[in-house]
């Protein structure tokens, strides 16, 4: 029986994408299946339409030299590359809002493609740099997983999902969320943050099955 991970995320978080890769490693590692649930989380609720230059937003929310920056920017491509996951930082990179882009998760999670989504999305945004609260990007991607961008549109433009986001946001807020990523192995097991595939692995031996050969 696959193990159920629920994983709380933002589409602009890069910690999040690494914490991905590493457990998806850890499983390729064991062989032991996981079933994945995503959930909504915005880092930058308050985030207006045009979004920001993400420098001037980490220096802005966090402090951040431009040295201290190109340091994680550096930490972040590296751990990409050792995961096949393609960091692409320019000087222009952009933060921007997520609530849309959480709408539209939910909505293809209803067809079975929530995990999809997410993992397009999240490439769109780091490999690609795209604007992910631009609606007609959502729908590109959107239709790069064979879903269909008419009903995509019109699930956003009625906002039929924008009160379930915002109900499953506060769920995990009242449940002591408040950084991402953070994951919930077996519904009871909180491990925050991207712990590395190594730990994602002893975590999957200790609640999946046993120990690999190796």
């Amino acid at each position: 029986m696959a193990l159920r991970v629920d994983i709380v995320s933002d589409v602009v978080c890069p910690w999040c994408a690494v914490g991905y890769k590493q457990l998806e490693k850890a499983v390729a590692a064991t062989g032991h299946e996981i079933e994945v649930h995503w959930h909504p989380f915005e880092l930058n609720p308050q985030m207006g339409a045009d979004g920001q230059n993400l420098r001037e937003h980490l220096t802005e929310k966090y402090g951040s030299s431009k040295e201290q920056s190109d340091q994680v920017r550096g930490k972040l491509k590296e751990l990409g590359d050792e995961l096949g996951f393609a960091f692409n930082f320019k000087e222009e990179s952009r933060i921007f809002n997520t609530f849309e882009a959480h709408q539209l998760i939910h909505w293809a999670g209803e067809q079975g493609k929530a995990h999809e989504l997410k993992l397009a999305l999240l490439a769109a945004y780091f490999s690609d740099g795209k604007d992910v609260s631009d609606p007609e990007v959502l729908l590109a991607e959107v239709a790069g997983i064979g879903l269909e961008a008419d009903k995509a549109r019109e699930a956003l433009e009625s906002g039929a999902f924008a009160e379930i986001v915002r109900s499953k946001q506060e769920f995990w807020h009242s449940h002591g969320i408040n950084s991402v990523p953070s994951m919930i192995f077996d519904s009871k097991h909180l491990v925050p943050g991207a712990q590395g595939t190594e730990t994602y692995v002893k975590i999957l031996e200790q609640l999946a099955g046993s120990p690999t050969n190796s």
